[in-house]
């Protein structure tokens, strides 16, 4: 299973005039990579509070009262927020419910979406390049260890790595600069012709003239080589019609003859920027070693071919086998390391289980964050989010433990103090419509528990690198570090100019289905009707090609027909971009097709989670239930069941189970204890006492029943379930 993100033990509660409010409680939850994971409940029942725990965006009354949010070797819920900026919005994109509400009203929707691109390339291209410098040194160090009797050949291998990378960047840089220049160009020629197709005015002499001095620059002989001929002669039929043209008065109406040559001309730029790019890595090696060869008589795929061959002969057969060795190497090495980790962990955690002393408890962390720290291989691409943020989790939860230490009694002190105030006044006979806030006690033993299980897990991950190490497939790891080189060398020289981020964004808007982009690209969000709204922020949200998209009830505020084509747009991108999503919605019929797994929520706590197959054809809470008997579908002909009662007020949340006080099937432990998580197969588990196998045997309730046989009829038919 390839987790892209885990969210454990979270609790997030929110400070109000009332009191503390629950909203999440102690909820996990794991996204795997590629699929989606759809959260689902009534209003008030913390998903939405989830995913914005997960973006750093929570209210200022909230408080993260514990858990952790783990993706890319980090946790999202103690990193500052200079790094939770690099974070969201570009690797996280959510889409809100209300359009409006990520739409400023006043701003074109065109600079809305290319804004987060340009700010975002500045950013990524400085990052890349201290990357690639750090990753290729470390490198370096580990081939030069694991080769003591051949360390020269180590440092020539990766100098000459670093030296034909370098040329790469620059054959890249050169070819960069004139693929912007040609998106440049191509954006101001589209946007005359569109601008003339719809009789706006606009100076077309001017305009033409421009263009034309800026594909007289391109001059990247990869870029233009293929067409050079081509584009002379397409920029001279232009300039000999730009001769000859004569405007009308309002100087927008072009000419047939001028209008066909910069067509054509608009067809040689649009091939120039969809052809082959040259493989810069594999021929910036090529060309490094063959200084008198001209690389540009060659067509381009069979320039790649061939300098692939050379490259692999030459060097990188050899390069990958020292890098195999020297990740080998490197495991090993920090597997030595993570036992000597292990033994310090358990050995601080006996202490942890005893009666602690700040002062000692932050001596002992320091020792533990730093055998940790030491033990972590920094060549592993794919980090180990328990071990990178540990330094942060064992230190929030000593920090929090003493902190409520010293709360409690305070607490205490100003509940018993306010209780006693209003007893009085009551025995006085006085009339009281003020209630005391509750005191805001926290368990210090299971704060104390958390701190153990922080160790604890982290040195029971250690224990297993050993077996980890032994399933590990280097040469796949080796091919996988050299992907990475490249990438971040090609991204340290590319960069996006306002012209391309506009006809990125163009692409983009056709992308989510909205009809005419460059028209609309220059309107404002009060033009579009509200699903055209949702699809911009869609677009937004893609800008910078994120991992993760969290849809937050985004088809709540649109009509059924527009629900549908939201759904299908959203289910499109996540196979053509290979993106992992987190859905969240009150109506489980809207993720019946879309789904892989889901979560059913409930007053701050997951109450059931498994497979779309295990919640629509096996529920087994009563809550899944109720959800799944007021929902609606085609064959329905009975009137629709309401779930009976309200939420409970999670300023006092209840003692047993949470559902309780709405379920006909509630026994008497429900208002008593809270029910585990009970494990019904390897996907499927729910939190009810009904699963105990003390409890009595109940029947799913008939309308689940007849809706199940229905669905599985219909699949058996080859048909999609009507939910």
């Amino acid at each position: 299973m390839d987790k892209i993100l885990e969210v454990k033990n979270l609790k997030v509660s929110f400070r109000t005039n009332s009191g503390i409010v629950r909203a999440v409680r102690d909820i996990s939850f794991d996204l795997e990579r590629g699929k989606t994971l759809a959260i689902v409940g009534e209003s008030g029942s913390g998903k939405s509070v989830t995913s914005k725990a997960i973006l750093g965006i929570l209210a200022g009354n909230s408080i993260v009262e514990g858990g952790e949010i783990f993706y890319d070797g980090m946790d999202l819920l103690k990193i500052s927020e200079e790094d939770m900026h690099k974070v969201r919005g570009d690797k996280i994109s959510m889409i809100f419910q209300d359009p409006l509400s990520s739409l400023n009203p006043i701003v074109r929707i065109g600079r809305q979406i290319t804004e987060a691109t340009l700010l975002k390339n500045k950013a990524n291209r400085k990052a890349a390049r201290k990357q690639f410098n750090e990753t290729l040194a470390l490198l370096r160090e580990a081939m030069i260890e694991s080769r003591a009797t051949d360390a020269e050949k180590a440092k020539e291998m990766c100098s000459t790595f670093d030296q034909f990378c370098i040329n790469a960047n620059k054959l890249e840089h050169e070819y960069n600069l004139d693929f912007e220049n040609c998106g440049d160009t191509l954006a101001e020629l589209k946007d005359l012709l569109f601008m003339a197709e719809k009789n706006q005015k606009q100076n077309v002499k001017h305009l033409v003239k421009d263009i034309l001095k800026k594909t007289g620059k391109l001059k990247s002989e990869f870029f233009v080589r293929e067409y050079k001929e081509r584009l002379t002669e397409a920029d001279k039929k232009v300039s000999d019609m730009l001769a000859l043209y004569k405007p009308a008065a309002d100087d927008y109406n072009l000419d047939p003859s001028l209008e066909g040559a910069l067509k054509d001309l608009e067809q040689i730029l649009s091939e120039m920027s969809e052809q082959t790019r040259p493989n810069f890595f594999r021929i910036g090696y090529y060309a490094l070693k063959n200084p008198s060869e001209n690389i540009y008589d060659m067509p381009v795929e069979k320039l790649n071919e061939k300098s692939l061959k050379f490259l692999n002969d030459n060097f990188m057969l050899e390069f990958l086998d020292y890098s195999e060795k020297a990740l080998k190497y490197n495991a090993d090495k920090y597997l030595a390391k993570k036992k000597q980790a292990v033994g310090i962990l358990r050995s601080e955690l006996s202490y942890f289980n005893g009666s602690i002393e700040q002062k000692e408890s932050e001596r002992r962390a320091k020792v533990m964050i730093k055998a940790v720290g030491d033990a972590i291989d920094p060549l592993e691409i794919r980090k180990d989010n328990r071990a990178y943020t540990f330094h942060t989790s064992i230190g929030d939860a000593i920090e929090k433990f003493f902190r409520f230490e010293k709360e409690n009694p305070k607490e205490q002190k100003r509940f018993d103090k306010q209780n006693a105030k209003r007893e009085k006044l009551i025995a006085r006979g006085k009339k009281i419509d003020w209630k005391v806030v509750p005191a805001n006690i926290v368990d210090l033993d299971l704060l104390k528990q958390n701190i153990c299980s922080v160790i604890s897990g982290l040195a029971d991950d250690f224990d297993g690198a050993e077996e980890n190490i032994r399933n590990t497939d280097f040469k796949e790891r080796r091919i996988e570090l050299v992907d990475f080189f490249k990438d971040r060398a090609s991204k340290v020289v590319y960069k996006i100019t306002r012209a391309m981020a506009k006809e990125n964004a163009i692409k983009l808007m056709d992308e989510v289905g909205i009809s005419e982009p460059r028209m609309r690209y220059n309107q404002y969000p009060f033009e579009f009707s509200g699903g055209m709204r949702q699809r911009i922020v869609i677009a937004i949200a893609l800008t910078a090609d994120p991992e993760i998209l969290i849809c937050d009830e985004p088809t709540t505020a649109l009509d059924v027909t527009i629900q549908a084509q939201i759904l299908e747009l959203i289910n499109e991108l996540k196979a053509k971009r290979n993106l992992s999503i987190i859905f969240i919605t009150h109506d489980l019929g809207v993720v019946a097709n879309m789904a892989d797994d889901i979560a059913v929520m409930y007053a701050g706590k997951i109450v059931e989670q498994g497979t779309a197959s295990d919640i629509f054809y096996d529920p087994r809470h009563p809550y899944t239930w109720a959800l799944l008997s007021s929902m609606p579908d085609l064959d329905t002909k009975e009137k629709l069941e309401s779930i009976p009662g309200t939420p409970p007020n999670m300023i006092y949340p209840p003692v047993g189970d949470a559902f309780a006080e709405r379920n006909k099937y509630a026994m008497q432990i429900d208002f008593e204890q809270q029910p585990p998580m009970f494990e019904i197969s390897e996907t499927h588990k729910a939190a009810t006492w009904l699963l105990h196998p003390n409890a009595p045997k109940l029947e799913t309730p008939a309308v689940i029943r007849e809706r199940i046989a229905r669905m599985k009829a219909k699949n058996n038919n080859g048909g999609e379930a009507n939910v």
